[in-house]
């Protein structure tokens, strides 16, 4: 195994030249496809009325309204439903395609889906072939309840949203004054009437991305154990293990070539997990990316419809990894990859599918109290810059650093060097 990994590093100068290659191509992919881009736009007379909104609210009051019993009737069926399909990752991904399929103008529903699979498939490389010659059992177990936890809360505040929504334009009313008895801030009430209002889907779809990560900042990434988790050493590892990447498949390649992924990847990098503003403004970037380029859009979506979610990375890379183990596990890990291929196309690298790996958990009820306004709130104003409008990023187009750090991650493996601890 030295022979190999020292062959790796006296190859590390020609790899370099590769992915510098690989870039710049990927620099004119990415410029090529913001050619086509929509953008996405915010109506300025909508966000003065939502600023109006927000100042008509009493920081202290609360908006909780008596109950019919149809009302309460139907709190308790989305409760249920939310409960229900809040089991683990593949179910909720599932979820939030279908109320997208069901109402198409719920664009964050679809984001949620796509940033969802790769929720999954971060737990699933957990307890794959690559990750565990790196970390403990231990600390596996750490990084799957945090990635379970932060997905799970959000699902839990979102999804009865969302089955409100669909309730309304069943009953052609706004059923929004019901919001509160979901525990939902009242940040979200506002954008949600403005939204029934306008139908001003890439306001809703900021708003949503603003108030989820808002949500799990003081319930999970401020939260102990994961707080001290975020600050410890592998946390700042995550860029080798690839805990901070989100890909969306997005495009066919050409199959004739074997060397080709059958799906090439669009993204961002996630630098620092704890930071709440770049979570929010790497949510808005992948927005803008997912709707903001037609041909992305068209391709994501032919992707979800084509590809059930899993949790293994065979969804979108079958040519490079595999759900079932093709033989006995072994410690001694033998090189497989050259570049974005096989060295041996019969020996791929094992990536399990969620349901194999990881139980189901019961989702502990998390804190209850609104981070929006109040005492231990955020304020209007600090809020009100992130609900605008939002370009894209220069480089999206991330097939071959997805490639790269692949090989990366077999490198570290090959020099045996564990980041155990």
């Amino acid at each position: 195994m030295r022979n190999s990994w020292v062959k790796r590093i006296m190859a590390i100068p020609g790899h370099a030249l590769d992915y510098l290659k690989g870039k710049t191509a990927g620099l004119v992919l990415s410029s090529q496809l913001a050619e086509q881009a929509d953008g996405i736009r915010l109506n300025p007379e909508h966000l003065n009325r939502l600023r109006n909104a927000y100042e008509a609210i009493a920081p202290s009051s609360s908006d909780a309204v008596s109950l019919t019993s149809e009302q309460r009737a139907l709190m308790d069926r989305i409760q249920e439903e939310t409960s229900r399909l809040n089991r683990n990752n593949v179910i909720r991904t599932k979820a939030y395609y279908a109320i997208y399929k069901r109402h198409p103008e719920l664009h964050w529903a679809f984001l949620a889906h796509m940033v969802s699979r790769n929720g999954g498939w971060n737990m699933t490389d957990l307890r794959g072939e690559l990750h565990p010659r790196l970390i403990g059992k231990r600390r596996a177990g750490e990084l799957f309840a945090f990635l379970e936890r932060s997905n799970a809360l959000i699902f839990q505040d979102a999804y009865p949203q969302l089955l409100l929504y669909e309730a309304s334009k069943a009953r052609n009313t706004s059923l929004f004054h019901l919001l509160p008895h979901f525990h939902v801030s009242r940040f979200m009430k506002p954008i949600w009437e403005l939204f029934w209002q306008e139908r001003c889907s890439e306001l809703l779809t900021i708003g949503l991305i603003v108030n989820e990560q808002s949500y799990i900042e003081g319930r999970v990434v401020q939260q102990k154990p994961y707080s001290s988790l975020l600050a410890s050493s592998l946390l700042q590892l995550q860029s080798l293990l690839q805990l901070n990447v989100i890909v969306f498949p997005y495009a066919a390649a050409d199959t004739t070539d074997a060397s080709n992924p059958p799906n090439r990847l669009t993204g961002l990098i996630l630098e620092t997990f704890s930071d709440l503003d770049e979570r929010i403004e790497i949510g808005k970037k992948l927005y803008a990316v997912l709707f903001g380029v037609p041909a992305i859009r068209e391709e994501a979506l032919r992707f979800a419809a084509a590809v059930p979610h899993s949790g293994s990375r065979s969804d979108y890379w079958p040519h490079l990894f595999a759900p079932i183990r093709k033989a006995p596990p072994v410690w001694t890990y033998t090189e497989k990859l050259q570049g974005c291929s096989l060295l041996r196309p019969d020996d791929p690298i094992y990536s399990p599918a969620l349901s194999t790996v990881w139980p189901d958990r019961p989702v502990e009820p998390p804190d209850r109290y609104d981070w929006f306004l109040g005492s231990r709130g955020i304020s209007i104003d600090d809020v009100m810059h992130h609900l605008s409008d939002v370009s894209l990023p220069r480089s999206f187009e991330i097939t071959n650093e997805a490639c790269f750090a692949l090989n990366k991650l077999e490198l570290a493996i090959l020099a045996g060097e564990p980041l155990r601890d």
